[in-house]
């Protein structure tokens, strides 16, 4: 697998001055239903994998994914 570049996610207007939780969440629901939609190798959903990565603190995406049984 490819070395993943992490960077920002855009500003996104819902969640203006928040806590970044539900940032962090919003996005990883948008990659998800973008792979359920689009397959899992689509190239359109590696834009919201990237934002949710950047946003989310490792601590939390290693749980998610086992959680769904990917890791």
């Amino acid at each position: 697998m490819a070395e993943i570049e992490l960077k920002t996610a855009p500003a996104d207007f819902r969640f203006p001055t928040t806590n970044q939780t539900r940032h962090c969440f919003a996005r990883y629901i948008e990659y998800h239903r973008c792979v359920n939609d689009k397959g899992d190798e689509t190239a359109d959903c590696e834009k919201f994998a990237k934002y949710y990565r950047s946003l989310c603190p490792g601590e939390w995406s290693a749980p998610m994914a086992m959680d769904e049984g990917r890791a």
